[in-house]
């Protein structure tokens, strides 16, 4: 599909919320309930996730679920047992709390069948999404709510057309663990051209030290190169590889994000996500972190 000028100036409204993975790094606690529910601190990941894209102005969500997800469509839908539980009861606050999910934004689904990656899990929502530009956000990967990351990228689409990633410097001994953009910098200080992408490089050999993090704003036309894509790393149909299609065309761009992501797709990235936002909250933070501060003066 070519970038014509009604494809380039076309607003993003959608989102694209992969969310069909098996989660094994929480097993057992993943055997029966999605990885995306787990909760950090008392509201489930995947809630902060769609709560980003509402912000930047994204009300259409499709969620690409897969078998025991139905929880996720549970927790985004009306509970009115609960509700009238909680009306009974003139618990305000709790049934705003619980009310709140279904408000916001119109919540589609699709289900991943056979889980072959992201790049398969993207283009499970072509028919959904048509020929618009789109939003797509890892459920991995939290943006500290204060950022506008994906407001930015949206922005340099609008302006620029093609796709764009968010990418964000690492030191050299982790780029081996993520894929790495080879970059040329631009007149913006926080905008480049990519030039290629490596998934995962072997260490001493990544182009930059600046790696592809969960957040994309995607032409169109990567559902055509998805079609013609064949399986990559891991078997598996990757996104990385359609968008250096792109890259090789001109038509990639990367957003350089110097602010707070919260990594929550292993355990110990998971925990210290749960203590930050602990600290942070203003209803948890006067007896949490006096707690802490305790804790960890006797573990010295």
């Amino acid at each position: 599909m070519v970038d014509n000028g009604n494809t380039r100036t076309s607003a993003v409204t959608k989102a694209v919320v992969p969310a069909a993975g098996l989660g094994t790094r929480f097993l057992p606690a993943t055997k029966a309930t999605p990885k995306e529910m787990l909760p950090v601190v008392d509201k489930p990941a995947i809630q902060y996730v769609v709560e980003e894209a509402v912000t930047s102005g994204l009300n259409d969500v499709l969620l690409i679920t897969g078998r025991s997800k139905r929880s996720i469509e549970d927790h985004f839908d009306r509970n009115y047992e609960l509700e009238e539980a909680l009306t009974a009861k003139e618990d305000w606050d709790k049934l705003s709390l619980v009310r709140e999910s279904s408000e916001l934004a119109t919540m589609h689904y699709v289900r991943q069948g056979d889980p072959r990656g992201l790049g398969h899990a993207v283009l499970c929502a072509a028919q959904h999404v048509g020929h618009e530009p789109f939003a797509v956000l890892l459920g991995d990967d939290l943006i500290d709510p204060k950022e506008p990351l994906l407001t930015r990228m949206i922005d340099v689409r609008q302006q620029y057309g093609g796709s764009v990633v968010a990418l964000m410097e690492v030191d050299p001994e982790e780029v081996s663990l993520y894929g790495c953009a080879a970059v040329e910098m631009t007149a913006e200080n926080d905008v480049v051209m990519i030039t290629d992408m490596v998934e995962k490089p072997a260490p001493g050999t990544a182009p930059s030290r600046w790696i592809v993090i969960g957040r994309y704003v995607c032409d169109p036309e990567v559902f055509d190169i998805l079609r013609e894509t064949p399986p990559g790393r891991g078997g598996e149909i990757q996104l990385t590889d359609a968008l250096k299609v792109q890259a090789t065309k001109g038509e990639l761009r990367g957003v350089l994000f110097r602010g707070r992501r919260f990594d929550t797709g292993n355990k110990l990235d998971y925990l210290r996500t749960m203590v930050m936002f602990a600290a942070e909250r203003p209803d948890l933070a006067p007896e949490f972190l006096p707690w802490l501060r305790k804790f960890l003066e006797e573990q010295r």
